[in-house]
């Protein structure tokens, strides 16, 4: 059996934007994503709301995604794919950063999972850098007023092309969430029953192809 691990914020965790609870796991793109690859893969989630790349939150600072990456790794291994989607977060204004620091996070991320398991378990996993949704339009009129202003609907536009980079500089798969899905009209952050659907039908495709060694 191969071990997937979901490691993300709360796009991975399931937040549900229509009631702010959690959708169901059979909904979660997550759920839907064991449910498509069957028994011979076990898909574990590993969502956080609020979750970072690297960035600690002056009021959360548990929610640095670098902090908790290495104890994840091991209670988990051995782990043979990691799908990593993080990077939304970053953009809130607190932080002040750019898209080049965001992706740079996201960078330390794929070397402390290498540099860890080939340490803790003996090899790498594959790993599926995703870049993230894109943030729409109304976020300024939403919930997240105040958040996340107008300039990070365009900073998350930036995302695909510099973890793309990232992923060919490190050598690891490369998915641009946004030419799949958008976030929901709730919120326009969090995804929508449909958006997890096809989320999962697409990175389907990306695991069976790293399994089938085309990665």
């Amino acid at each position: 059996m191969k071990t997937i691990l979901c490691y993300g914020d709360s796009n991975t965790y399931g937040f549900n934007p229509f009631n702010g609870l959690r959708y169901p796991e059979d909904i979660r793109w997550t759920g839907r994503l064991q449910m498509l690859l069957g028994e011979e893969c076990q898909v574990i989630e590993e969502g956080c709301n609020g979750r970072t790349t690297v960035l600690d939150d002056p009021e959360e600072r548990w929610k640095n995604g670098l902090s908790y990456l290495r104890p994840c790794l091991n209670s988990h291994k051995p782990v043979d794919i990691v799908i990593l989607m993080l990077g939304t977060n970053d953009l809130k204004e607190k932080f002040h950063a750019s898209v080049e620091e965001i992706a740079g996070g996201a960078a330390t991320l794929v070397d402390v999972i290498r540099q860890f398991t080939v340490e803790k378990q003996g090899f790498e996993p594959q790993i599926i850098l995703v870049s993230p949704p894109e943030i729409g339009e109304g976020i300024c009129a939403s919930a997240f007023s105040g958040v996340f202003l107008e300039s990070a609907i365009a900073r998350s536009r930036e995302l695909p092309k510099q973890y793309g980079k990232v992923a060919k500089e490190h050598g690891c798969a490369f998915f641009n969430a946004a030419a799949h899905i958008q976030p929901s009209p709730v919120d326009f952050l969090h995804l929508s029953p449909k958006a997890h659907a096809k989320l999962a039908e697409e990175l389907c495709k990306e695991v069976k192809a790293l399994l089938r060694g085309e990665g």
